[in-house]
């Protein structure tokens, strides 16, 4: 256990993040939980984890409603010392739902889980088996609003944000121009066509950042570009592929947000991606997410030694498919500390777990996750 005498936080945590982005000392290791729909914990283990500390659990919203993710509350940021707090806005009109037991969310009112005669809700398209934590499928559009409606609730947000707290936020929304292991054999069979769907969505991507830079670039950080490269075991496609099919209209889209803002760009991708990674930091990626250190060839050590001045990693600092939900609070502190001093030597790491924190995760392993990212945070 760390057992620095002096802990004294000298800058905000938005300029501690920054910082961390850009490769400059900071005064200590940022801390995210939520600030993102794969940096977050299920509704579930929130629940859980506050019922734990003796905290209200009335008003737990749902604010992903496929993964049944919670928006973090202040009191939790506040307690566990987080630095990054969500962009979107709360559900217009949310109403309750109890799905079992003790639980019970706030929800979009567009959303209306239907139990099964087999425990399952369906909601939609989207199935929760009986017993489970999330929805798989399509809920639809739980609450209607055009483009220029739910920018201007994000600007609002995000000005709020800006103005009235010192924590760093983002916008999740943009494409990376690679779809999925269908997508990659159509960059086998069909490359022509991938490139014309790639320049089209470029044009239709620079123009929407472009509004969104111009109505509230200002009070965000980054932008995230979404795009699972990987399986466990490898990358979906070849490097050469991704570098003549999916490369060169990133490496446009991060030219074009660079050079009309300082706003970073936040890649979202699972898996196994060390193949591609040369590609991914060449084209202008500022971070990387979720880090996903279990699959094959993203071992911390090496990604630090290849990556660690290319790239800001962002997660990877709990596996959350072998250690977090099934080890001791002991044991997940000391691999927590282990990859926060691999990951976080010389700066560059905001700490986060290797995607969600799922609905079976113990709250005593969570706090065991969050108190060692605290304590080892000042370790550099």
């Amino acid at each position: 256990m760390s057992d620095k005498p002096n802990r004294t936080e000298t800058i905000t945590s938005r300029e501690r993040v920054y910082k961390t982005i850009r490769h400059e000392k900071a005064d200590r290791m940022p801390i995210d939980l939520g600030v993102h729909f794969s940096t977050g914990i299920s509704a579930f283990a929130y629940y859980n984890l506050r019922k734990y500390l003796g905290l209200d659990v009335d008003n737990i919203e749902l604010i992903d409603i496929g993964q049944c993710l919670a928006r973090v509350d202040d009191d939790i940021i506040e307690r566990f010392h987080v630095d990054t707090i969500l962009l979107n806005p709360r559900w217009i009109k949310p109403k309750k739902w109890n799905p079992r037991g003790d639980y019970v969310f706030d929800i979009p009112e567009g959303m209306n889980p239907v139990l099964q005669p087999n425990g399952a809700y369906k909601s939609h398209e989207a199935i929760m088996p009986a017993g489970g934590f999330f929805f798989d499928g399509w809920h639809g559009d739980v609450q209607p609003m055009s483009e220029d409606e739910r920018l201007e609730a994000y600007a609002k947000r995000a000005e709020y944000i800006h103005k009235e707290t010192d924590k760093f936020t983002m916008m999740m929304g943009f494409w990376s121009f690679f779809g999925d292991l269908d997508y990659a054999c159509d960059m086998l069979t069909d490359p022509d066509k991938c490139k014309e769907g790639n320049q089209n969505h470029l044009n239709w991507q620079i123009e929407y950042f472009d509004k969104i830079n111009r109505m509230f670039g200002k009070y965000i950080g980054a932008i995230e570009v979404n795009g699972d490269l990987g399986t466990q075991s490898g990358c979906m496609c070849t490097p050469d592929s991704y570098y003549d099919v999916c490369y060169p209209y990133l490496k446009k889209f991060c030219d074009h947000v660079h050079n009309t803002s300082d706003i970073k760009i936040f890649l979202h991708s699972c898996g196994a991606i060390s193949d591609v990674l040369d590609h991914v930091a060449d084209a202008g990626v500022d971070i990387l997410n979720p880090v996903q250190i279990s699959a094959r060839g993203m071992d911390p050590v090496i990604l630090k030694e290849k990556y660690g001045k290319k790239l800001c990693f962002w997660g990877g600092g709990c596996d959350t498919q072998n250690v977090l939900w099934s080890k001791t609070p002991a044991e997940v502190a000391a691999h927590v500390r282990e990859n926060v001093h691999i990951l976080g030597k010389d700066g560059g790491l905001v700490f986060n777990q290797v995607h969600n924190v799922m609905g079976n995760v113990p709250p005593e392993n969570v706090i065991a996750m969050l108190n060692t990212a605290w304590e080892t945070a000042w370790d550099f």
